[in-house]
């Protein structure tokens, strides 16, 4: 079985370096053969330029499909896997239009498997945990109410005045501040139509706790299923979002009046430019250290007193092994791979799994990515 790894854009190279070095067969295909000979070529000569064509030509039944290209490329790739019998991983969420392949997925006895990078993918990890763990113990009531908060950045690990610095394309940031978002507060659906509408604080239980401005984006109420919350339960709170630095509202004010005002062809050709800006000032130098927080906590409350709270938070940076980002989007990818290689997730269409032994066997692994990976019991 070959796994054909498509994209080495800087996210994609811890993951795809350790399965060429585990020894497993890896074709890597990319739009410019001379960054992918520079990220892999040292470990395999196994490199050709991306083309949908070639690929479906040299694709085998029951090979894997890896998309670490721009998300327009996800659905053609995986509607190649399915003609072909192969599978396919990425680690973006699941769109509309995959979700559809789901049926014609299952038919073909192959997995499209998404939503395994870092978040979306071991916030997932992260949750399915808890919500076994909380299921399981003396605590759990159905008629408990539960608050339930996955925070996620990467942020810098050594702060600039802008709060903030891209190891990639500033335009995907910028556009994701015209999202809407919906969730849950205080038993009631939140809806937000701009990130900066809805910023609060959070204190994070690192060894030593700090603060950062969080605010949910896209809609987190899918997730709810997801996670296997049943429907009777009461829902306090429900939010996946975004954590920053503190005096990032204040230090982006500026962009944030902006791009309220842009609008169509040329709203969209002044977002261009302010993201050229953005990546002349402020991308990360050459070994600069990059920094990524993720919390994810499940609270269950009886008679408004806490009953039962744990929180998983991960603190990671950039190392001599590269960037934590980098290292926290592929690494998961990787392990999926081997999942699907190994038939351990079903046909059809999936995010990352909840199975409990593939997530302590992910989670294990993650692990050592991380500086510092803990699961915080909040009563003590």
């Amino acid at each position: 079985m070959t796994i054909h790894w498509c994209g080495t854009g800087l996210s994609a190279i811890p993951g795809l370096r350790r399965l060429i070095q585990a020894g497993q067969d890896v074709t890597v295909w990319n739009r410019t053969l001379d960054k992918a000979q520079d990220a892999v070529g040292d470990l395999t000569d196994k490199i050709r330029a991306f083309d949908i064509d070639a690929l479906g030509d040299t694709l085998a039944k029951g090979d894997v499909v890896v998309s670490m290209l721009p998300g327009d490329w996800h659905v053609p790739l995986a509607e190649l896997a399915i003609s072909k019998g192969a599978h396919f991983v990425s680690s973006s969420y699941i769109a509309p239009e995959m979700q559809a392949l789901d049926d014609k997925a299952r038919a073909a006895g192959v997995a499209l498997v998404n939503e395994v990078g870092l978040d979306p993918g071991i916030d997932h990890l992260m949750a399915h945990a808890l919500i076994e763990d909380y299921r399981a113990s003396d605590a759990f009531d159905p008629a408990n109410h539960l608050s339930f908060i996955s925070y996620c950045g990467g942020i810098p690990k050594n702060p600039n005045p802008f709060r903030y610095k891209f190891s990639w394309s500033p335009l995907g940031v910028l556009k994701a501040l015209r999202s809407p978002s919906r969730s849950i507060r205080d038993y009631s659906e939140l809806r937000v139509n701009r990130p900066w509408d809805a910023i609060s604080s959070y204190t994070a239980p690192l060894p030593t706790p700090e603060s950062f401005e969080v605010y949910p984006n896209r809609d987190s109420l899918p997730f709810m299923d997801q996670y296997q919350f049943d429907s009777g339960w009461p829902v306090k709170e429900f939010v996946r979002g975004t954590l920053r630095l503190n005096g990032w509202a204040d230090a982006w004010d500026g962009v944030f009046k902006e791009v309220e005002t842009l609008t169509g062809p040329e709203g969209d050709a002044r977002l261009k430019e302010m993201s050229d800006q953005f990546w002349a000032d402020n991308a990360y130098d050459d070994g600069e250290p990059d920094r990524v927080v993720l919390c994810v906590s499940l609270k269950a409350e009886q008679d408004g007193q806490a009953v039962w709270h744990k929180t998983y938070v991960m603190d990671a940076w950039g190392d001599e092994r590269g960037s934590a980002m980098a290292r926290l989007v592929s690494i998961p990818v990787s392990l999926a791979i081997t999942s699907v290689l190994n038939r351990e997730i079903p046909a059809g269409v999936h995010a990352a799994p909840g199975d409990p032994k593939l997530v302590e066997n992910w989670m294990s692994v993650i692990d050592t990515q991380a500086q510092h990976l803990q699961i915080v019991d909040q009563l003590g």
